[in-house]
């Protein structure tokens, strides 16, 4: 699956979901920051097992949910504001890498 996949995905489940109605931005990141809040819930509970606490868990799959509707939001806002979201994340990786000095470039 790419990023093109599932921009067509959203608009198409934006139109079923919110019957194409436009939604602000402030809904947009409020939402991002409560899945980004949900994968680091799953988080906190993998490092409770790996600390040997109660409450911890072992497997991954919630938290490969919770990554998955974070990226989601995040395409959602980019798609609303007309972003292309893989081009962004090419100009900031390889940003970041000649920032750093480092050889590797999407």
């Amino acid at each position: 699956m790419d990023l093109q996949e599932l921009r067509k995905a959203n608009q198409s489940r934006h139109i079923e979901w919110a019957k194409g109605a436009e939604i602000p931005l402030s809904f947009r990141g409020v939402e991002l920051a409560g899945e980004a809040g949900e994968a680091c819930n799953e988080i906190k509970k993998l490092e409770r097992n790996r600390l040997n606490m109660v409450g911890g868990k072992t497997g991954t799959h919630d938290l490969q949910e919770e990554l998955a509707d974070v990226l989601i939001c995040v395409d959602l806002i980019a798609m609303d504001l007309g972003i292309d979201l893989g081009e962004a994340l090419r100009a900031k990786f390889n940003k970041t890498s000649e920032k750093n000095g480092l050889a590797t470039r999407l």
